[in-house]
């Protein structure tokens, strides 16, 4: 079934407009639970609740506080907030072609196909070969939701993908991660580093070889109990080993020889071993 757009646009550079099509490019698979009551499981239903004057408060009694303290809140309605709003537009506005390659992928916040809408097809193809064959993307500003984006239009497939960026006062500074101090690397070290990396490398980035092996644990073991069986688990949890000797673990790292594909197999196996064994429920 044809992908169902979410929106419409137009992407700006120079005097070239083409019209567009937003189309959502990715989904979350991993599960989710909801809370129940355990007594009668019935799914808990969550209020706002003022500590202050000690009771549940509707939604028509809440405004939006912005902190400007511990304790302070500068008040804002709902007409102020839309007063502040950028003026709706669906202009998709190329500022600059830049190199892949410099655009670090820290910057990256969600992803978006984009179409042609109807008369911008050849213009469509026409941007998105220009920046194939220059390996070159687009950084442009978008408006959404009445606030200003940072996005940046490459080439995927045979089209175009968007990705809303951070902007960069967004991006918390590395500096502010204790990095354990200056650490000395000996050159039998390095060595022995780069040829650990080079036996786990691959030509390119397969997607598909990679499951979530929590997932497909947690999908057999909700079949299990839909079809009445009593789970009990015997799969021990994975110790993560300590590592003492650097040399000596990157020496034993290389004598295993494990490609990075056996490693993914085995964590699949792992998963057909997780709810064993199994008990059918005695049925009354």
């Amino acid at each position: 079934m044809p992908a169902r757009s979410i929106g419409s646009g137009t992407i700006s550079f120079g005097l070239v407009s083409i019209p567009v099509r937003l189309y959502v490019a990715t989904h979350s698979e991993q599960p989710s639970f909801n809370m129940l009551h355990g007594e009668c499981g019935s799914r808990i239903r969550q209020q706002t609740y003022c500590p202050r004057c000690e009771r549940v408060v509707e939604r028509k009694e809440l405004v939006r506080g912005y902190a400007v303290g511990k304790t302070d809140y500068v008040r804002f309605t709902d007409e102020e907030l839309k007063a502040l709003e950028t003026a709706a537009s669906s202009a998709i506005e190329i500022q600059e072609f830049v190199p892949l390659a410099q655009v670090d992928p820290i910057y990256f916040a969600s992803t978006h196909y984009l179409g042609p809408d109807g008369g911008g097809e050849k213009a469509y193809r026409l941007l998105a070969e220009a920046m194939r064959s220059t390996s070159q993307v687009a950084l442009a500003q978008r408006i959404a939701r009445g606030k200003e984006h940072l996005v940046l239009i490459r080439p995927y497939d045979d089209g175009l993908a968007l990705h809303e960026l951070y902007y960069a006062d967004e991006i918390r500074p590395f500096a502010e991660v204790d990095r354990g101090g200056e650490q000395k690397i000996r050159a039998n070290e390095s060595e022995l580093a780069r040829r650990l990396v080079s036996e786990l490398s691959a030509e390119r980035f397969a997607p598909d070889t990679y499951h979530d092996h929590y997932r497909e644990r947690l999908q057999e073991i909700v079949d299990r109990k839909v079809a009445g069986e009593e789970i009990t688990s015997t799969v021990p949890p994975t110790e993560t080993p300590h590592v003492i000797d650097l040399m000596e673990a990157l020496k034993r790292s290389l004598a295993e020889g494990r490609p990075a594909r056996d490693r993914r197999a085995g964590g699949a196996q792992a998963s057909a071993r997780a709810a064993a064994p199994r008990k059918r429920a005695s049925k009354k």
